[in-house]
């Protein structure tokens, strides 16, 4: 994979530090900034095995490429002391953004400003030798970022301790854990304050202790000022650091603004795709089913109060089952029923029209029934739903879908209710 730079050139701004300029400055200047900026890579279109074999074929002009554009017309400006999150799917351009804005990779076009010091923590211990000891990457790695030997002599024990690798530091790092390089990484990297953080899903890195003690430094970077670019699929975190963010899909900002307003974006363009995703599966996927179809489920919907088909449900929100069946034959008083089941195959309710004393008589040809739960007790998941049909007696089985259909349920954020399968929707008081 190769950068393509031959369309427009990029042009790379490198200003004083943000203490430099004036208190006017500071205090509206962006010290981070993008004007239509793009990155494009070309991609060979069939794979070469080696690299003599590559550049004899494109010595004869047998290579062919096709280009793909990693990044296209991103305009962002970050303003001091801002924390400002970058969100999107696997493959959105996330990476990308933040090599570009840290000198990394140079964009194919657009514009670039960055004004301070820059600390990237793209990938923990990149740049480490392995075959060395943890006190010589330091080193090296203090090095990599700009340090002398002298300034890394003064914090070597500074970074071993927050690092927690006392007992392990003179051996080599190739006996070290993933964790435990990541640890190390993450104390060179931070062990001064930066004016410019940015952090490409390090949080999601190394055991809880060290997640715990990397957030609490970064919480102490924003506060004391630093400018923070956070990327990360934890979509709490975001909300609760950063003042503004971006939505980034196939390279191009979606939706950009306040935190909350983004995030809302980003989490309804994933309920879509999975509302999309469930409605195919109940088509193309035929549910396990039996039962000598006197009477017959033909159709099965979950609706919205609207009476609108809906897979994706909040917890607290109305919820609506409609089955659509055809009686080949008249029976009388059958028996309708559904049953809910968690994706770990928790059985979790199983209501039906005998339970609730309706008898519905004698039914010919076609016709529905109609479930509904004003407000919805089911929790944040993955559940399967079965739906069936049967006598009075519950002798003969007419027709059973079992666990044949899917919904999903997502927190609201209105409750903090969590654990479990379902809310009691019950109240707390004080008595004393």
């Amino acid at each position: 994979m190769s950068l393509d730079g031959s369309s427009l050139p990029a042009r790379w701004t490198n200003l004083p530090t943000a203490s430099d300029l004036a208190p006017s400055q500071q205090a509206k200047a962006p010290v981070i900034l993008l004007e239509d900026v793009g990155v494009r890579y070309r991609l060979p279109s069939e794979k070469i095995p080696t690299l003599k074999e590559y550049v004899i074929r494109s010595l004869r002009g047998q290579v062919k490429h096709q280009t793909f554009w990693a990044l296209q017309n991103i305009n962002i400006e970050v303003y001091p002391g801002e924390v400002f999150g970058i969100i999107g799917p696997n493959g959105a351009g996330k990476s990308t953004l933040l090599k570009v804005v840290s000198r990394v990779l140079r964009p194919t076009k657009g514009r670039v400003r960055v004004v301070g010091k820059v600390a990237p923590l793209l990938e923990l211990g990149a740049g480490f030798d392995f075959e060395l000891t943890g006190r010589e990457n330091i080193f090296l790695n203090g090095a990599i970022l700009g340090f002398s030997k002298r300034e890394m002599e003064k914090r070597v024990e500074r970074i071993v301790e927050f690092a927690g690798l006392k007992d392990f530091i003179d051996a080599p790092l190739r006996t070290y854990s993933s964790g435990m390089v990541a640890r190390l990484g993450f104390a060179v990297a931070t062990d001064e304050r930066p004016e410019i953080l940015i952090v490409d899903e390090i949080l999601s890195v190394g055991d809880t202790e060290f997640q715990t003690r990397s957030f609490e430094r970064i919480q102490s970077f924003q506060a004391q000022g630093t400018t923070i670019l956070l990327v990360t699929h934890d979509i709490g975190r975001v909300e609760t650091m950063c003042q503004r963010a971006i939505f980034l899909s196939h390279g191009q900002i979606v939706a950009s603004g306040s935190a909350a307003r983004v995030v809302d974006r980003y989490l309804g363009r994933i309920r879509q795709r999975e509302e999309v995703r469930l409605a195919e599966a109940q088509t193309e996927e035929q549910p396990w089913r039996w039962g000598n179809r006197k009477i017959e489920i033909t159709k099965v919907e979950f609706l919205d109060e609207n009476g609108q088909p809906k897979n994706i449900f909040q917890t607290g929100d109305y919820f609506a089952l409609r089955m659509e069946y055809e009686a080949h034959e008249p029976i009388d008083s059958p028996v309708f029923g559904m049953a809910i089941h968690h994706n770990d195959g928790t059985h979790i309710t199983g209501p039906n029209t005998q339970f609730a004393g309706l008898d519905l008589g004698r039914v010919e040809g076609k016709g529905s029934v109609l479930y509904e739960v004003e407000r919805l007790p089911l929790l944040e998941g993955l559940y399967k739903v079965s739906v069936a049909v049967h006598n009075v007696n519950d002798s003969e089985m007419y027709d059973d879908h079992d666990q044949g259909y899917q919904i999903r349920v997502i927190r609201n954020k209105n409750s903090e209710e969590r654990y479990g399968y379902l809310t009691l929707n019950g109240r707390w008081l004080l008595n004393g």
